[in-house]
Parts: structure tokens; sequence; C-alpha cells
């Protein structure tokens, strides 16, 4: 089964993340199948930006953890860190500018996925995390495209406690461009959550128009060098971080303590050491 679906609407290719069975999980199909649609996005002529978004209430819940504890040993360390960093730095340095549309949660490395895209809007509903240290993990890879982006204050904070945030923070700190507001009217205020999700749902396509729309009206020439000078900074950590982080991720997924935590995630429990 298909793990990425593509629609194309007036020169915007939208490439929706439709594994809902693991929250969108970057696993490493979702990771190839975003890698081939993205190349075969870039020989069209005709496109002016990618939308990337999901399907199901969580855009990335960030790494496989079922696939991670069971590849991972430290004799053998998963491909995943780098193949990850590869997709990343595909959307970093993509010469069509990449919109991230979130309306429900991002978690861990899925905030790599959001902040690796060029513009990124959220819905009242969207949640955030860095969660890695929870469980024995770094946010290490995502590093690359998140930390040029995020308030150094406040990367301090979230990746050491793993709070959870919402969109109108997420937008303080520089993780997403804009947090879309809720019609002053929503259902979620009545007690209907279909409603409120149909709410949110045209709240971020709102606020989304005028981005699309600007977009619509850019030379690929324009939209590619503009692109370019803003991604710079980006690539630079690219350029000089991915090999020891990716080194550092790996071996860390291998370690016996984060193999705790992993195991106590999917188990639904506290992991060892927590007080």
């Amino acid at each position: 089964m298909e793990l990425i679906r593509r629609a194309a609407d007036r020169g915007i290719v939208t490439l929706t993340l439709d594994s809902p069975r693991n929250r969108n999980a970057l696993s490493a199909q979702l990771v190839a199948e975003l890698y081939a649609a993205l190349a075969e996005v870039e020989t069209d002529p005709e496109t002016r930006a990618v939308l990337l978004t999901h399907t199901g209430g969580t855009f990335c819940a960030g790494a496989d953890l079922t696939e991670a504890s069971a590849a991972d040993t430290p004799a053998s360390p998963s491909s995943a860190p780098l193949d990850l960093a590869r997709l990343l730095r595909r959307l970093v340095e993509f010469p069509k500018p990449v919109v991230a549309r979130v309306t429900g949660h991002v978690r861990a490395g899925g905030t790599g996925l959001l902040s690796a895209c060029d513009i990124a809007v959220a819905g009242p509903g969207a949640t955030f995390a860095f969660t890695e240290a929870r469980i024995g993990l770094a946010p290490a890879v995502i590093s690359m495209p998140v930390l040029p982006r995020v308030d150094p204050r406040a990367a301090a904070r979230y990746y050491l406690t793993g709070e959870r945030f919402d969109a109108a923070e997420a937008a303080r700190i520089g993780l997403v461009t804009l947090a879309a507001e809720p019609p002053r009217d929503a259902p979620e205020a009545t007690g209907d959550p279909a409603g409120a999700a149909e709410a949110a749902e045209a709240a971020v396509d709102t606020a989304l128009a005028p981005v699309l729309d600007g977009l619509r009206r850019g030379s690929p020439q324009g939209l590619a060098e503009s692109k370019a000078l803003v991604t710079a900074e980006v690539l630079r950590a690219f350029d000089r971080d991915t090999g020891t982080l990716a080194e550092l991720s790996a071996r860390l997924f291998a370690s016996g303590e984060a193999r705790e935590g992993m195991a106590a995630f999917l188990e639904r429990r506290d992991p060892a050491w927590v007080c």
C-alpha cells in the first residue's frame, strides 16, 4: 500500500502522508516514498510549489519505534538516521517551495520534517513536542533544520523537557510560520468534535490561501533563487553535521537506555529511570 498520495491543482502539488495506522511515522517505506515523490515533482515544469499535508489526527509522529526497536543493535546500527537526513536535506534544497499544512499533532522527528519545509501553517488543534529525551534519544538529525529556525532558549526548554506546546507557541518560537486562528463561533465550544475538526481544517485553508496564491504568481527561476537565499544557512548545517549527527542518532537508537525507552513507550508505561 502506498503511503504518499499525490494531487495537483493550478501549479500546487499536494503530497499527503497517508499512514494513519502508525500516525504517519517515519517508517523506511514512508521516507523512501516521499523522497521518490519529490524527485518526480522536481521535473514537472508546471509545478510551482509542493504542499505537504497528512491524513488522520497526526502530521507525523517521528521515528517508527516498532521498526527502530526491532532493527537496531550496537553491532549493526540502522541506516534510518542517515536516510532521514537525506530526506530532510532533499526538502531544504528542493528547487521549489515546500509548504507544510498541519492540522494535527507533530512529535519528535516530525518536527524535523516540518522544519525542512519553507513555510508551515498550523491549525488550532495542532500540538508539538520534542519527545526524544524521554525515551533515551536526542533530536540529533532534525537539529539541522530545526535549530537555525527556532529561538535558542525555546529549543533548550523543549528539547530537554519534552513538553507539549500549541500552534501559537510554535509560531512564537519560529517552528511554524503561522498559527491559523479558529473562527470565533467554532463548534468546539459547543462540544461538537467533528464540527471543531472541520472548522480547524477550514481555518488552515483560509490562512494558506494567500500563501499559495503568492507562490502561483512566482516565476520558477525567481522562486528557486529566492529559496536558495533563505535556506543557505540550513544547508551549511547539513554540510557540516550530517555524518556526525546521523552516527550519534544511530548509536543512541542502538543503546540499552533507548531500547528501554522505546519498549516503555510501546507498552504505555514509564521507563525505568523516571523518578
